[in-house]
C-alpha cells in the first residue's frame, strides 16, 4: 500500500498520486459546499452571508491546523524516502504529543474570543449571531480537525494517497445526511451545518486510525517512540509551524479583505461566499498538486535525487496550467448558472457579482497553480521557514486591496484581491524555488 515516489517517470508518478489527493480535497470541499448550498437554499441569503463571513477566520485557524499537520508529514516522508523506519516512527510518536497540545490550546482560545474577532471584522449586525453560532462550533471541533489531518498526512507521507479518499467520501455522504437532519429536521439553523461538519470529519479521522492499526505497522510507534525527543520535536516544529503560520498569515490578509467586504453590505458578503465556495472546488486541483509535490519532493530529497524534484515541479505546472484554462472557460460560459445554484430566488445583482468574482479570479489561476506548487516544493525540500515569506506577500497584497482599493472601487476591487495576492507570492516563490533547488543540485546540504 506504500508508494515510492523516487522511481518512475515523474509525470506518471505525480498523476497517480495526485488524483486520489484531488478526490479527497474535492470530497472535503463537497461537504463544505453542501453546508453552503443547504444553508443558502433553505435558510436564505442572510444565513449564507453569516456562514460566508466566517470564511477567512475559519481559514486562518483551520488552515493553521492543516498546515501544521502537512509540515509534520515532511520529515516522515524524508525518513520513508531514506528507508529509515525507526526515525519515521519517532517522528510519528512526537507529532502525536504536539498535535494534542496545539489542538487543546487553539480550541480554548478561539472558543473564548471568536465573537470579539467577528465584531472586530465589522460583521454586519443582522448576521453576527448566526456567524458566531456557526464558527464557534467549528472551533470546538479543532481536535477532530487535527485527528483527520494528521492521520491522513501520515498515510500520504508513505505514498498511499488513495485510502484517505475512501474515508472522506464516506464522511461526505454522512455530512449531507446530517445537514438535512439538523437543519431541516431539528431546526438547528447554521449551527446544525457546523455540527454536521465536525461529526463527519470525526468519522473520517476514526476510519483513518482504524486503517492504520489494521494495515500499516510502519505507522504504528512503539512505547519507545512515544518518548518525547527534543531533536525530533524541534524538526517537526521547524517544518510544521511555518507551514501552519503561512496559512494564518495569508488568512490575516483575508480577514482584512473580509472586513472591507462586510462594509459593502450583506449582498456583497453573500456573493463572495458563493463565489469563494465555487472557486475552492475548482482550486482543488491546485491544492492537490501542492500536496503531491510536498510528499514527492520530501521523498526524493530523502533519497538524494534533487534533479528529479525539478522534473516533478515542471510536470505539476503543466497540469495546473491546462486546468487553469479549462476553469476560466467554464466560469465565462456558465458563471450565471453556477451563481443561481446557491441561493433560492437570487437577485440579478447577486448573480452578476458572483460571475464577476469567478471570471476575474480564474484568469489568474496559472499564478495560483504556481503559488501552490512552488511553495510546497520549497517546504518539501526542507525550507519551510523561507516559504512563510510568501504568505507575508499575500497578506500585504490583500491588505492593500482591502484597506485602499475596496473603499474606492467597491466590489470590482474585491474581485482583484486574490489575483493580486497570488502574483505577489509568485514574485518571491519562483526565485526562491530556483535558488534552493539549484543549491541541492550542486551538492550543497539540504535544510535540517
Amino acid at each position: 500500500m506504500t508508494k515510492d515516489l523516487t522511481v518512475g517517470k515523474p509525470m506518471g508518478v505525480i498523476i497517480r498520486f495526485a488524483l486520489p489527493v484531488f478526490l479527497a480535497l474535492l470530497f472535503q470541499q463537497f461537504y463544505n459546499l453542501m453546508d453552503t448550498l443547504i444553508v443558502g437554499r433553505i435558510l436564505g441569503a442572510e444565513a449564507l452571508a453569516a456562514v460566508g463571513s466566517t470564511g477567512s477566520l475559519n481559514f486562518m485557524v483551520i488552515g493553521f491546523c492543516s498546515g501544521v499537520c502537512a509540515g509534520f508529514a515532511i520529515p516522515m516522508a524524508q525518513a520513508f524516502g531514506a528507508k529509515n523506519e525507526e526515525r519515521l516512527k519517532v517522528y510519528i510518536g512526537n507529532s502525536l504529543w504536539l498535535c494534542i497540545a496545539f489542538s487543546a490550546v487553539l480550541s480554548v482560545v478561539m472558543g473564548l474570543f471568536c465573537r470579539q474577532v467577528l465584531r472586530f471584522m465589522s460583521t454586519p449586525d443582522d448576521i453576527l449571531n448566526r456567524a458566531y453560532s456557526y464558527i464557534v462550533i467549528i472551533f470546538w471541533g479543532i481536535p477532530v480537525t487535527y485527528l483527520y489531518n494528521m492521520l491522513s498526512c501520515m498515510i500520504r507521507s508513505i505514498g498511499d494517497s488513495k485510502t484517505p479518499v475512501i474515508f472522506l467520501a464516506i464522511a461526505s455522504i454522512l455530512n449531507i445526511g446530517l445537514d438535512v437532519a439538523f437543519i431541516t429536521g431539528l431546526k438547528m439553523g447554521v449551527a446544525g451545518a457546523a455540527v454536521a461538519t465536525v461529526l463527519a470529519q470525526g468519522v473520517s479521522g476514526l476510519l483513518c486510525l482504524w486503517y492504520i492499526k489494521k494495515k500499516f505497522p510502519i505507522l504504528q510507534p512503539g512505547k519507545q517512540h512515544l518518548q518525547p525527543d527534543r531533536r525530533s520535536m524541534w524538526k517537526l516544529c521547524a517544518m510544521g509551524l511555518p507551514m501552519g503560520l503561512q496559512y494564518s498569515v495569508t488568512a490575516i490578509g483575508g480577514i482584512i479583505l473580509q472586513t472591507a467586504v462586510n462594509s459593502l453590505g450583506t449582498l456583497s458578503v453573500a456573493a463572495v461566499a458563493a463565489g469563494g465556495k465555487i472557486s475552492m472546488m475548482f482550486g482543488c486541483v491546485f491544492d492537490a498538486l501542492g500536496s503531491t509535490v510536498a510528499t514527492y519532493s520530501g521523498q526524493n530529497i530523502g533519497a538524494g535525487k534533487p534533479r528529479r524534484v525539478r522534473q516533478g515541479v515542471n510536470a505539476c505546472m503543466l497540469i495546473g496550467s491546462v486546468w487553469a484554462v479549462i476553469a476560466a472557460i467554464v466560469f465565462y460560459l456558465e458563471g450565471d448558472a453556477l451563481a443561481t445554484f446557491f441561493v433560492d430566488a437570487p437577485t440579478e445583482e447577486l448573480i452578476q457579482n458572483v460571475r464577476r468574482f469567478l471570471v476575474t479570479n480564474s484568469v489568474f489561476y496559472i499564478p495560483l497553480a504556481g503559488v501552490n506548487i512552488f511553495r510546497f516544493c520549497i517546504q518539501g525540500i526542507g525550507y519551510s521557514r523561507t516559504a512563510i515569506l510568501a504568505g507575508a506577500m499575500e497578506l500585504t497584497a490583500r491588505a492593500l486591496v482591502g484597506l485602499i482599493f475596496v473603499p474606492m472601487f467597491g466590489f470590482a476591487a474585491v474581485c482583484l484581491a486574490n489575483p493580486s495576492a497570488w502574483i505577489a507570492a509568485d514574485l518571491f516563490l519562483i526565485p526562491a524555488y530556483l535558488y534552493y533547488t539549484g543549491k541541492l543540485i550542486r551538492g550543497e546540504p539540504a535544510a535540517v
